[in-house]
């Protein structure tokens, strides 16, 4: 190594250092390793800024500071981050971001936790438990509960009309023509038989009044078929933040009315044939064919079948709901024909036994307003089978109010 000449009073050419008129002599770069300091890898592209204070403690870097021309003690390495401490734990579950240092022994992000309560995160691919008709799984019958009553809440204007209009008044209307045609009870003589050609006319009677029963059953079917998909339709748009009115939602309706109809009607066939071989084969086909009508708006592949295997990979769960559905229907029908009795009874309709109720302006106001007083419970089905229907969808898969608003064309 070559010594360094002593500084010498300054003239003219001289350097930084040396006698006047002599060049400076240059002087072997300090290397790292010898100045006691590690060696750090420095990339020399980096620009220096040297206003910068120069922390003593750190390696200098000769060769960089002179490519770059400048002094030796203003040169540093890059910072290169904190220091890795060997075994230093990581925070549990904290996420690796690309670019980030990771310290030895830190553990790798598992992801967010799966699962719906306190704490958890929803599932991946499901929305945030607010959803207006799809509870999350797990969220039990009080998420469903809950979402009837909102959906109740949000869209009661339009469905109240709706279902007035076709399930309310068709019930009214086939009552009232049942009414012409009820056969007269067959008189019975002194002796006690029937007089002659009495049951011959009571049963022909009969006949006639299943046949019309019959035929007005079919044609409020129809009817009620095209209430359910514009009810459907509305529900889902609502809550879906679309417009919503009665023309396109009744033209909606009248689309799928025919469909919807026909298998209602297969429906209505098998669970009586149920009923025939004995009431619980027809209660356990009535469970499982509650779900057709949704089935077919929504996906429109064999309603019949996808309705069994959706009932049967949570029987227990549907059976609960369809269970709360028909406690409300058929409970709310009987309050509401026991009213209707006792008001017949009151105007003096029916009181003689065996006497045929016939037409008249009392009959006729007590079963309209029987008819409407019934109009909660009919809605009440139509909004819990369709929630039961989409708390299954998604049990099933990831989906939302978007989809299923999607899904209806």
């Amino acid at each position: 190594m070559v010594e360094p000449t002593p500084p010498g009073p300054p003239g003219p050419g001289a350097g930084s250092g040396g006698r006047p008129g002599e060049q400076p002599e240059p002087t072997e770069p300090i290397s790292p390793v010898q100045s006691g300091h590690p060696t750090t890898p420095v990339d020399p592209t980096v620009p220096v800024d040297p206003t910068v204070p120069v922390d003593p403690t750190v390696p200098v870097d000769p060769i960089r500071a002179a490519d770059q021309g400048l002094p030796v003690d203003l040169v540093r390495p890059p910072y290169q981050g904190p220091p890795v401490y060997p075994g230093q734990p990581g925070y549990p579950g904290q996420p690796v971001y690309p670019g980030q240092l990771v310290y030895p022994g830190q553990a790798a992000y598992p992801g967010p936790p799966t699962g719906v309560g306190p704490g958890q995160w929803s599932p991946p691919g499901y929305l945030d438990p607010r959803d207006p008709l799809v509870p999350l799984p797990g969220a039990g019958i009080g998420g469903w509960w809950e979402r009837c009553w909102t959906v109740a809440r949000r869209s009661w204007r339009q469905l109240v009309s709706i279902v007035l209009i076709t399930q309310v008044l068709p019930l009214a209307v086939m009552t009232l023509l049942m009414v012409p045609f009820q056969p007269d009870p067959p008189v019975v003589g002194s002796t006690g038989e029937l007089a002659p050609g009495e049951l011959e006319a009571f049963v022909g009677g009969f006949l006639v009044l299943s046949g019309v029963v019959l035929a007005v059953a079919l044609v409020a079917g129809l009817v009620q078929a095209l209430g359910w998909a514009a009810a459907v339709w509305v529900i889902v748009r609502h809550a879906s933040g679309e417009p919503v009115s009665l023309g396109p939602a009744f033209r909606y309706g009248l689309r799928r009315a025919l469909g919807l109809w026909g298998w209602y009607l297969a429906s209505s066939l098998i669970i009586a044939a149920g009923f025939c071989a004995c009431v619980l084969p027809g209660l356990y086909l009535g469970l499982a064919l509650s779900l057709v009508g949704p089935i077919y708006l929504f996906e429109r592949r064999n309603p019949i079948g996808r309705s069994f295997q959706m009932v049967h990979a949570r029987f227990g769960m549907v059976l609960g709901r369809v269970a709360i559905i028909l406690g409300v229907v058929v409970g709310g029908t009987l309050v509401v024909a026991v009213l209707e009795n006792v008001g017949m009874l009151a105007l003096g309709i029916g009181a003689t036994p065996g006497e045929a109720v016939g037409f008249s302006v009392g009959y006729v106001v007590i079963t309209l307003i029987g008819a409407v007083l019934g109009l909660p419970f009919q809605l009440a089905q139509v909004v819990g089978i369709l929630l039961t229907y989409t708390e299954q969808r998604g049990q099933e898969a990831p989906v939302n109010t978007a989809r299923l608003a999607a899904e209806l064309f």
